[in-house]
């Protein structure tokens, strides 16, 4: 399957996650010592502002993602042994500007360039990914949740794990894929108009099975719709409501949330 689109552009989000942004900075995360640096679709939302500029990512090599991880060992291990709530065995994402928070709290620990390398090198991990695409609120350094991730950072995410899965793997995890778009999408509680403009435009394969996941969702809402409204004009409790259109009471409960 073709890269989603720049690598640059992947490099310059995921580097959003630990430097403030404006409003919204979302990191999206790939494994350092897996695959080089995904690739983003060409109109999705890019942040306008990061407080350094970044170097344009480049594929590495094994020998220099390698050595990229080794450099930075030591501040990782810091960083479990200061947090092991968000940098344990457990990884969760990130509110932003932690990487400034850090600094202030730690300014005997760490060194700006070697803590900024070393956030990359965690947030790229397929670890951290899964926990950005199981759409996992951001937390602070105490590991209290404090702010959702962004839909489209959740959709980038699942895209690239896939990607990563599927280049080691004989199976077909396209199922799979549109099972989790599926779950992003209703998740996000965005229309399908809003959810497309934030994601941007992914490869014809990508647009292709999020259509059907889409269309899924809005058959299913649509459905929920008309249940509810049913359900309102009837003058019915749930039970009986159910009993007439022979479903489960749960399921019915569960529509009409």
């Amino acid at each position: 399957m073709h890269a989603l689109v720049d690598n640059r552009r992947f490099f310059n989000l995921i580097h959003a996650m630990t430097e403030p942004l404006q409003e919204q900075a979302e990191p999206v995360i790939p494994q350092t010592q897996e695959a080089p640096l995904p690739a983003v679709p060409e109109n999705a939302q890019q942040p306008t502002t990061v407080a350094e500029p970044v170097e344009p990512a480049t594929p590495a090599t094994p020998v220099k993602s390698k050595n990229r991880f080794a450099a930075v060992q030591p501040v990782l291990e810091k960083l479990f042994e200061l947090y092991p709530q968000l940098f344990g065995e457990r990884f969760l994402p990130l509110k932003l500007g932690i990487f400034q928070e850090l600094l202030a709290a730690h300014p005997e620990v760490f060194e700006r360039d070697t803590l900024k390398a070393a956030l990359g090198v965690h947030t790229r991990s397929s670890r951290y990914l899964q926990s950005v695409a199981a759409g996992q609120k951001r937390h602070d350094l105490l590991g209290n949740p404090v702010e959702d991730v962004a839909p489209e950072h959740v959709f980038l995410s699942i895209v690239e794990l896939y990607q990563r899965r599927q280049a080691r793997s004989q199976e077909d995890l396209l199922p799979k894929l549109r099972a989790q778009l599926i779950t992003a999408f209703e998740k996000s509680g965005l229309s399908r108009q809003d959810y497309l403009a934030r994601i941007g435009m992914p490869t014809e394969a990508i647009q292709a099975l999020l259509d059907e996941a889409l269309a899924e969702v809005e058959q299913q809402r649509a459905r929920r719709a008309a249940l509810r409204k049913a359900f309102e004009a009837s003058g019915q409790n749930i039970e009986v409501f159910a009993d007439t259109l022979g479903m489960r009471v749960r399921d019915v409960q569960t529509a009409l949330k």
